[in-house]
């Protein structure tokens, strides 16, 4: 349902009510057909402000803040419906139908908003990390557990660190400089939201590749896109989901990683859009 606009450092920043009463806020920008940024964990619709600057001359840029993070608000209990119920009020704003784009998490959160109905004309996905294999060190099973229960003590860093560690593998040496660094207060601000990704990625960690089949049924037009730099166990993800959907295609950007280049990235995504429809 519509909500309010409102400057926010000198952007028009506009917000939207999910169906639970949650306020979800979003930049728009740029003309042309909508498409919406979907970011991954513990990102903010401010990641996606360079992105937009290499795509707004093609099309209109929604980048949002997912619950819980940035100027939206939250309703407990968490549910992974809510974000695909946010989602839909989102697309319903900006004008009943978009092409979207997710980025690591965010990318099957796509997914699982495209598996259920939404009006997602076109979909590109950068990087699903699903593990589907013994290419890495699989999370424990208790990963998420462990997780909610550091946030629950009030020991955001400690869950950072945790997620850090365990599920990006950043070295030790490199998180202690990290936990020091001047961007460490903003990644404890959304460290409670960690574990609502946990739950997105459900048993796509847990190394089964049959973990993909649910989405063998999404017809929607799908991009799946990895980086040439990037380790193994993503280039097998990506070619994994990219086999299960039926309308899929995957393009890997030479040279790139997890953190693409917004000028190499951008033109492959306009390419793909502007010929949806």
């Amino acid at each position: 349902m519509p909500g309010s606009t409102r400057l926010v450092y000198g952007r028009r920043m506009e917000t939207v009510r999910s169906s639970d009463g949650t306020t979800i806020a979003f930049d728009r920008t740029g003309s042309g057909p909508p498409l919406v940024v979907i970011g991954g964990a513990m990102s903010t619709r401010a990641a996606a402000a360079d992105l937009a600057s290499h795509l707004d001359r093609d099309l209109t840029v929604v980048a949002y803040d997912r619950r819980g993070r940035g100027d939206s608000t939250d309703t407990a209990p968490y549910a992974v419906e809510r974000e695909i119920e946010d989602l839909e009020a989102l697309i319903g704003v900006v004008g009943g139908s978009a092409f979207a784009y997710g980025h690591s998490s965010g990318a099957v959160l796509g997914l699982r908003a495209a598996e259920a109905g939404l009006a997602i004309a076109r979909l590109a996905l950068y990087e699903p990390p699903f593990m589907i294999d013994d290419t890495r060190e699989l999370p424990p099973s208790d990963y998420n557990e462990r997780l909610e229960a550091m946030v629950a003590a009030g020991r955001p860093g400690d869950a950072v660190e945790y997620f850090m560690r365990v599920a990006v593998q950043v070295p030790a040496e490199a998180l202690a400089q990290m936990r020091g660094s001047p961007m460490w207060p903003a990644l404890e601000a959304v460290a409670h939201t960690i574990p609502y990704d946990g739950r997105i990625m459900g048993d796509t960690v847990r190394g089964r590749p049959g973990s993909l089949r649910r989405w063998a049924s999404v017809t929607t037009r799908t991009l799946v896109i990895d980086g040439g730099a990037s380790p193994a166990w993503l280039h097998n993800g990506a070619a994994a989901i990219a086999g299960t959907l039926p309308k899929a295609e995957r393009r890997t950007l030479d040279g790139q990683d997890h953190g693409p280049a917004s000028a190499v990235l951008a033109p492959v995504l306009v390419a793909f859009f502007a010929t949806g429809g």
